[in-house]
């Protein structure tokens, strides 16, 4: 693959703001041979349809909140596609509109580190990737992105971003801000024999107390097992797991009191497979969580795990009378 990887934002106030940036991007690909896909809401769909004409039969669409739906998952598949265009001889070109609304605080932290990672994830692909960033959203999020993406994009001309931050640089300055503290009243068992079957049976008792479906359980299970063996071989006892309810999510956290390290940055980048056959690690738990902290320091180490829980109906009595 010859050409370099490039992330740019294009930045947007109105529709032909976008067009500019977004039409040379997406015919250049198309001319080119390129894999081109466009990943944006329903309406812009129709927008680039009218405006391609006959050319937007080169154009895979997709809807964004599908594809931006998990941020491991969304890493993992998009990495995939770019590497087997590659290997193809091609190029992966993607437009991108990131779904930020709706998105909690927290969300909001691991899609923009997911967007500092992508700089390190895709070296060697080739591909090319233009995200579209409305300026009518927070202040926040678009200043995010010129900190996670080396260049700018405006119509025809491509600038460098002198606010962008290397991405591990980027990562480690989410992790430095610490975790609230786990509530006084969470669940609380204390590790002291590796015993994991009893391990699984008490994340079981406390979870089907609460609505998370049973596939997120078994998911959860698995997380677990790995996190805790992770913390018995590298960190250092005692060793902790607690878990508890916030508002939508169930919680599940695992401290020691040992300092990990890791070259991969905790499991941000899918790792390659070693002699045919993939590792489990840390990589896989965030696949398989809505959300992994990891805090490591001197003072010992915590990963938390989040899954969402479906808000609980509750039914309305039925009138007798």
């Amino acid at each position: 693959m010859s050409q370099a990887f490039s992330h740019r934002v294009l930045p947007y106030d109105r529709a032909d703001d976008l067009l500019d940036g977004v039409l040379p991007f997406l015919r250049e690909g198309i001319e080119s041979g390129d894999r081109v896909l466009a990943v944006t809401t329903l309406a812009m769909h129709m927008l680039l349809r009218d405006t391609l004409g006959a050319d937007a039969a080169g154009v895979e669409f997709f809807e964004s909140d599908k594809w931006y739906a998990h941020p491991a998952r969304y890493l993992a598949d998009t990495l995939a596609l770019a590497e087997t265009a590659a290997w193809q001889k091609r190029r992966l070109r993607v437009l991108g509109e990131p779904t930020w609304a709706r998105r909690g605080p927290l969300e909001l932290l691991e899609w923009q580190r997911v967007e500092a990672i992508t700089n390190a994830a895709f070296t060697g692909t080739g591909a090319a990737l233009l995200c579209a960033y409305s300026r009518s959203l927070s202040p926040g999020v678009v200043a995010a992105s010129r900190q996670t993406h080396p260049e700018t994009t405006r119509g025809t001309s491509t600038l460098a971003n002198p606010g962008y931050q290397e991405p591990w640089a980027y990562n480690a300055r989410l992790d430095a801000t610490p975790l609230h503290p786990a509530p006084d009243d969470s669940y609380k068992l204390d590790i002291d024999v590796p015993d994991l079957y009893w391990i699984r049976a008490y994340v079981t008792n406390f979870a089907r107390r609460t609505p998370l479906p049973e596939d997120d359980l078994q998911r959860l299970l698995v997380a677990v097992t790995e996190v805790v063996t992770n913390a018995l071989r590298h960190g250092r006892p005692p060793i902790t797991l607690r878990l508890w309810l916030e508002p939508g999510e169930l919680v599940c956290e695992v401290t020691d009191h040992g300092h990990w390290t890791e070259r991969t940055g905790f499991g941000l980048i899918p790792p390659k497979p070693v002699g045919g056959a993939g590792r489990f690690g840390l990589w896989a738990v965030r696949l398989l969580c809505s959300t992994v902290q990891i805090r490591t320091g001197r003072d010992g180490t915590t990963v938390r795990l989040r899954l969402q829980v479906p808000a609980v109906v509750v039914p309305m009595p039925v009138n007798s009378a």
